[in-house]
């Protein structure tokens, strides 16, 4: 079988969760290679992403790993047997892989929640408002890939999940462009939060006790809860994590921080507000 060369951060989640499943299960990789009459290789390259497993030699391994979650299961197979091929992969080769496991990520969640403590949420930006961002970037990217990057997170935006945004007055007053840009960023602020699956809550500067997020932070929810993943930025692109551990710290952290954020009905009197002093 042909390895991949560069597997999909999908891919090696689906991998990760069956050697999770099997260390769970007391097993090793050459006792998971009995069980299915192959080699202890072929296990690593099932469990690293590099090769996929069949539906049914997956539901094998999840039966010997004694995993009774049939829920959790459906889902994993529904993993390991999606040939989909996005949007996104018009952009392989052309922009850093990380971009286009966002948008997978993205495209697979049932839900999606945000902190933006500097930024508007890259879901609610306008071409202009990322154009400004990515251009602060240094070294200063060429004009093609400035534009593909600007046209990339514009797509994004067509994924119709359930959004909550919990954004930071600092991002909303921060102008990454000009008056007339940061007025614009608002106002499709504001025209976006009257989606029906859009919510937006501001953090203003006038609160007390507000510890807060670390920095800004992501959710996206998994077919069940075991496989969300969040994602936070990195010193070279975003890092998704998936241990059962961090996302509890996570969604204890999101929930605190909406906690302190004002209602989504404040939150537009809010933004309307800063709107009208640009």
């Amino acid at each position: 079988m042909v390895l991949r060369r560069e597997p999909t951060a999908r891919q090696m989640r689906l991998g990760i969760e069956l050697r999770r499943l099997r260390e769970a299960a007391g097993l090793t990789a050459v006792d998971a290679a009995s069980l299915l009459g192959t080699g202890r290789v072929q296990i690593s390259h099932i469990e690293s992403g590099l090769t996929g497993v069949s539906e049914q030699r997956l539901r094998r391994l999840a039966s010997h790993y004694a995993c009774t979650d049939e829920e959790f299961i459906d889902a994993l197979v529904a993993m390991a047997t999606d040939r989909t091929r996005g949007w996104w992969e018009e952009y392989r080769g052309l922009l850093p892989t990380s971009f286009l496991d966002l948008a997978e990520l993205e495209h697979h969640s049932t839900y999606r929640s945000d902190v933006e403590l500097l930024f508007i949420p890259g879901l609610l930006q306008t071409a202009d408002y990322a154009r400004a961002a990515f251009s602060s970037r240094i070294p200063e990217l060429p004009h093609e890939e400035l534009e593909l990057r600007v046209r990339h997170r514009i797509a994004r935006q067509e994924v119709a999940i359930p959004y909550e945004a919990v954004i930071h007055e600092a991002a909303l007053r921060i102008r990454v462009s000009d008056r007339a840009a940061a007025r614009a960023q608002l106002t499709h602020v504001l025209e976006l939060s009257d989606a029906d699956h859009v919510t937006v809550r501001v953090i203003p500067f006038d609160l007390d006790d507000f510890g807060g997020a670390w920095s800004s932070m992501m959710l996206a929810g998994g077919a069940v809860p075991r496989l969300d993943t969040a994602v936070r930025d990195a010193p070279h692109g975003t890092a998704l994590i998936d241990s059962e551990a961090q996302l509890g710290v996570f969604r204890t952290l999101f929930r605190r921080v909406e906690a302190a954020s004002l209602d989504p009905t404040r939150s537009r009197d809010y933004i309307h507000r800063l709107t009208k002093e640009l």
